[in-house]
């Protein structure tokens, strides 16, 4: 086995775990692999041997490139929930069996990082949302993060506390009901009453803050709708539009696909639910991310 061949095995054990982060960092899964394909660049051009730690090493590369990224972002767009042209963007989700994630799925998506938290992480600024990411989600150390951040560790550690309060203050807290099957009875509720236009059911599963973002791309307008009342109507409408419906996980929650009549997927449905009710409703409805999405999990 020749030299970059024994480096490529040892970058492929630490691959999962750095497209977690780069998830995390992005919320694109398409732009966590380029960042994951950079971090291998980078290293087959370094001195490997070098490297004392390189899961730790590698951690702070792909830190590095997802802070370019994101700076890059920064300068296209004012709104950070919409992109370059005002549409609003939802982090790219993860669909899965109803019955379970697979082992790879599972590293991606430990710490329950749900489509609400990631939209919450997606307003920090990028330096911010480093230091939170590597440090409270992955536990390294300020002391690494303050030389890719050209900050001192003093200075690193007040972003993260910083983006941690948005965190708290912002992100929907999800159920701390360990019992799956009393969010999915939720969930399955919500459809039935969508379908059914009962809209004083669907007030009853909704908080009465509830926050409802839909994300059309280019093809269908976004929408943002704030209020049990809204929320309800909006779902009674576009229930019509639904020839089917099937259970999934949604970043490892309860979760729904609907499919047209043609059987295209017309939506991915991530609940956030707390005390029993539906507390946050992020829907992606974009035909061109719908596609890319590998929906025959669904039938495993």
């Amino acid at each position: 086995m020749s030299e970059t061949e024994r480096l490529a095995r040892r970058f492929e054990e630490h691959r999962s775990h750095l497209r977690a982060v780069a998830y995390r960092m992005l919320g694109s899964l398409s732009e966590a692999e380029d960042a994951v394909q950079e971090a291998w660049l980078k290293l087959s051009r370094s001195d490997a041997a070098a490297v004392e730690n390189l899961g730790g090493w590698l951690t702070t590369v792909v830190g590095r490139v997802c802070l370019d990224m994101l700076r890059s972002r920064a300068t296209r767009r004012e709104d950070p929930l919409h992109d370059q042209h005002g549409r609003l963007r939802l982090p790219d989700p993860i669909v899965s069996n109803a019955d379970g994630l697979d082992p790879e799925q599972e590293v991606l998506l430990a710490d329950s990082v749900g489509i609400a938290l990631l939209v919450v992480l997606d307003t920090l600024g990028p330096a911010e949302r480093l230091a939170f990411v590597l440090h409270d989600m992955f536990a390294v150390p300020f002391e690494e993060i303050a030389p890719v951040l050209g900050r001192t560790p003093a200075t690193t550690r007040q972003l993260a506390s910083r983006a941690r309060r948005r965190v708290q203050g912002s992100a929907p807290a999800p159920d701390t009901d360990p019992n799956p099957d009393q969010r999915r009875r939720i969930v399955d509720a919500f459809m039935e009453a969508a379908r059914g236009g009962d809209f004083d059911a669907l007030v009853a599963l909704l908080d009465p803050e509830v926050v409802a973002r839909s994300d059309g791309g280019t093809l269908r307008p976004g929408l943002l709708r704030r209020g049990a009342a809204d929320v309800a109507s909006q779902a009674i409408m576009f229930a019509r539009f639904a020839e089917a419906a099937r259970p999934a996980l949604v970043n490892a929650a309860p979760g729904v696909v609907s499919f047209a009549r043609d059987g295209s997927p017309l939506s991915v449905m991530a609940f956030t639910i707390r005390g029993g009710r539906i507390t946050a409703l992020d829907i992606l409805t974009d035909p061109e991310r719908l596609a890319r999405i590998d929906l025959s999990v669904l039938d495993g």
